[in-house]
């Protein structure tokens, strides 16, 4: 399924639903048409546990075509939000996690040239996420070296505590899309969060395409252009450390809940890794895909 975070109008409030070819369906509405108690926001759904999405799943199977009178509506019409609008808690986010990344970081920024040993992680607070379509904030009081990755991200979908690699995946619920957004000029005594942690640098969309859909998170292509301008190209299948890894890795020391969500690094191609370097600014429009998700499109203005 392709679950979205969205509001009908700039006054209503966000609601849980789904993609169905051109129309997004309301989950609580179809439910209330039927006579069932279903949820009306993505993490009410992700904690009801894994079945949650068989048992929609098997609602929208005999439903369809049939929506309820209100319940579809115009993609084109509605606002779609991220699709969990505010995480419990801080994003995982990974570090030097292809190749070719860590060459180029190397090269510009105070990384080793070794490849890591262990995945590389740091967070990005709540506050960063943005929906699809909201601006990315350039103070130029703060930074001068605004910077762009794009990225697989994974939803937990169950608790996970001390992980088997072989049974990570598992524990997913989804993937969505999640630029990593980076002011390069504010890394403090090797610390990252600053950095990647300010308001507006995750943007994070457009839905979130459940695990049962994307059997092998390894093998999807994905891109970035700045003004049109293709500046990232790569494939999942580069990842140093794959989700199952990064998933086990993490929760070795730190549990994972339910809807929290994984980073999962970077490619080659962003700006401060180019020669002359490249930066973000006011009036650029930045543009993130990933094979079988979908893309996400943010203007960048100034503050």
């Amino acid at each position: 399924m392709r679950l979205v975070t969205y509001r009908a109008s700039v006054e209503a409030p966000a609601r849980l639903g789904f993609i169905d070819g051109d129309y997004v369906v309301d989950v609580a509405m179809l439910g209330d048409s039927l006579g069932l108690d279903l949820p009306d926001t993505m993490l009410d759904l992700i904690d009801l546990g894994p079945l949650a999405v068989t048992q929609l799943q098997d609602v929208v199977d005999q439903t369809r075509p049939s929506w309820p009178i209100g319940a579809a509506l115009p993609l084109v019409n509605v606002k779609l939000l991220a699709p969990i609008p505010r995480p419990r808690k801080n994003i995982f986010g990974i570090g030097l996690n292809y190749v070719e990344h860590v060459a180029e970081s190397s090269r510009t920024l105070d990384t080793s040239k070794d490849l890591p040993k262990q995945p590389v992680i740091f967070s990005k607070p709540p506050t960063t996420v943005i929906g699809p379509g909201d601006a990315i904030e350039h103070n130029k009081a703060i930074t001068q070296q605004l910077d762009w990755e794009v990225e697989l991200a994974a939803i937990i979908g169950r608790t996970a505590k001390r992980v088997e690699k072989d049974k990570a995946l598992d524990y997913v619920f989804g993937y969505s899309v999640m630029i990593d957004v980076s002011a390069r000029d504010n890394r403090r005594a090797g610390q990252w969060i600053y950095s990647k942690g300010m308001d507006t640098y995750g943007p994070f969309g457009p839905c979130i395409v459940t695990a049962d859909e994307i059997p092998d998170p390894q093998a999807l292509d994905l891109w970035l252009t700045v003004n049109g301008v293709i500046k990232q190209k790569s494939n999942t299948k580069h990842m140093l450390f794959d989700v199952k890894t990064l998933i086990s890795d993490i929760s070795a020391g730190i549990t994972l809940e339910p809807g929290d969500i994984i980073a999962t690094g970077t490619p080659e191609g962003v700006g401060a890794g180019r020669n002359p370097q490249e930066w973000l600014w006011p009036g650029d429009v930045v543009e993130a895909y990933v094979e079988k998700i979908g893309q996400i499109r943010h203007p960048v203005v100034a503050v």
